[in-house]
């Protein structure tokens, strides 16, 4: 005879996949990360889904031999996915990843919706993410979101690790040149991988001496050159701080939260950096659109976040919520 798992959370980035398999009061039956991203848009859906099966099929013999018997029946699946941007995408992706029988239910959402949840105690808030991209997302407890396609330039966005780097880039090379201002960034950018101009560093990224996906690694560098007094950098950094908080404040007007104390999370790898001259323009601009919300920074893993948007599916008590919260940030301290 089988366990039966109440939830599968399934928590997928460009870059790495968590799949965790919970309880029914909220204890982690068995958890499994692996250094693969979800990409639909370059893979196609099925060979995207199969990454997903990679881990979810590894939390399954993780948890058989934890306690000697297989999980035959999971009640609901949670995925929140990158590059689900739009709710045509979630839908398709629903039916493709139920399609794989891994739950009786299964729901997609778009991962920044798993670091709203990661942060909040009940589904009411509005979470910024700049990691590769930047998002936003709010949620009420009644169900009603407030979102954004985050496609990139042509739906509006700005900003993320690749887009402020390809900023950098564009004002180095403009800087070494003649075309444009002068910057430290002409020297700071090629010295991080040990070339001397940012010529040499554009032939490096242009025929693959230095990938170019290595480009996302620059943007520690602009931040650092900003902090030392840069102004093409630093005026890069305060149009990010302007970017997060347009987002919050939009989300915020949309849900009806703008005049009432709610919180507004920060997340993703530029954003949980805690740079200090971003934190505080983001505070600064956020008490100015926003006066009575909260910012607070995400440290849970938002595979806890996916995991709860399960449970507030399944209708979980609100003691399998703490218990399992509790889990994931007992393992983070």
């Amino acid at each position: 005879m089988g366990v039966t798992a109440s939830v599968l959370a399934i928590d997928a980035g460009n870059s790495k996949t968590d799949a965790a398999l919970i309880g029914a009061d909220g204890s982690v039956l068995a958890s499994a990360r692996i250094p693969r991203g979800f990409q639909p848009p370059k893979v196609g859906i099925p060979a995207a889904v199969d990454v997903l099966a990679a881990a979810v099929e590894e939390a399954l013999a993780r948890a058989a031999e934890a306690s000697g018997e297989r999980i035959d029946r999971v009640e609901h699946v949670s995925a929140c996915l990158a590059n689900a941007d739009l709710p045509v995408e979630e839908e398709e992706l629903t039916a493709a990843l139920h399609q794989r029988g891994w739950g009786r239910t299964t729901q997609v959402r778009n991962d920044t919706f798993a670091v709203l949840r990661a942060g909040l105690d009940e589904p009411r808030g509005v979470a910024v993410v700049c990691g590769a991209g930047i998002n936003c997302v709010g949620m009420l407890p009644d169900g009603r979101t407030a979102r954004f396609p985050a496609i990139g330039k042509i739906s509006g966005d700005w900003g993320g690790g690749g887009g402020l780097s390809d900023e950098a880039l564009w004002y180095a090379a403009r800087s070494e040149d003649g075309r444009g201002e002068r910057t430290e960034l002409a020297r700071t950018l090629p010295e991080y991988f040990g070339l001397d101009s940012m010529y040499a560093l554009i032939e490096a990224l242009h025929r693959g001496g230095v990938p170019l996906e290595r480009k996302y690694e620059l943007t520690p560098v602009l931040f650092a050159t900003g902090a030392r007094g840069d102004r093409v950098a630093a005026a890069l950094v305060r149009r990010l701080a302007e970017e997060v908080v347009a987002m919050a404040a939009v989300a915020l007007t949309r849900l009806e939260l703008l005049d009432e104390e709610a919180p507004v999370l920060l997340g993703g790898s530029v954003l949980t950096a805690r740079h200090p001259e971003l934190d505080a323009q983001i505070a600064e601009l956020l008490a100015a659109r926003a006066p009575k919300a909260v910012i607070e920074v995400v440290e849970a893993p938002p595979v806890l976040g996916a995991a709860l948007l399960g449970f507030d599916h399944t209708g979980a008590p609100a003691e399998a919520h703490a218990r399992l919260r509790s889990q994931y940030l007992a393992g983070r301290r």
